[in-house]
């Protein structure tokens, strides 16, 4: 295989449910290997669960995920599924966030990557949510989910976890999710 390249597409890979209660721990230095090793460059990671910036010579997310999960289950055992989103993706998702959302003192805000199967505007009306504590909004990519920190034990948003959709996301704060932008603006 050709080395790692140089140029290409920013994208990051969203890896779901890793180094979280003890299931599917993968350390960062095995990981940024795994992801170099697929030619990949400018790899780097951001905290311990799953966000991986990297250079890709081709940014197509959907054939990068189904590429980047077989790998994962070879070096890993992971299991698990990957969002993938390049930086023009990214970016859009990011523009299309609300101003002013995630600036409310006293609650908690989520962004939720929806994979490209699941990805579609309808979702908020399948979910059922607490109207006086919690907030769901889509943007293309993702549903943003706020809630009240002194509610958050009536959210009724944990119930997504029971659903089948579940499988289909991964969920990041909001802060992670600005980091990752800067990440991905930096070029990986």
């Amino acid at each position: 295989m050709a080395g790692p390249t140089t140029s290409g597409m920013a994208c990051v890979a969203l890896l779901r449910g890793i180094n979280v209660g003890g299931k599917n721990i993968i350390r960062m230095e095995a990981l940024r290997a795994s992801f170099e090793a697929m030619g990949f460059g400018s790899v780097r990671t951001l905290i311990a669960s799953g966000n991986v910036v990297f250079r890709a010579a081709r940014a197509e997310s959907r054939k990068l995920e189904a590429s980047i999960e077989k790998v994962l289950a070879r070096d890993h055992g992971y299991e698990g599924k990957v969002v993938v989103r390049n930086l023009g993706e990214y970016a859009r998702m990011m523009r299309a966030i609300p101003p002013g959302w995630g600036g409310e003192k006293g609650r908690r805000y989520y962004v939720l990557f929806l994979r490209h199967a699941i990805d579609r505007a309808s979702l908020v009306g399948e979910l059922e949510v607490n109207a006086g504590v919690e907030e769901v909004r889509y943007v293309p990519g993702a549903l943003l989910w706020s809630a009240r920190l002194d509610g958050l034990t009536q959210s009724k948003m944990s119930k997504v976890m029971g659903k089948p959709i579940y499988g289909e996301m991964t969920v990041r704060n909001l802060n992670t999710t600005r980091k990752i932008l800067e990440l991905l603006r930096q070029g990986g």
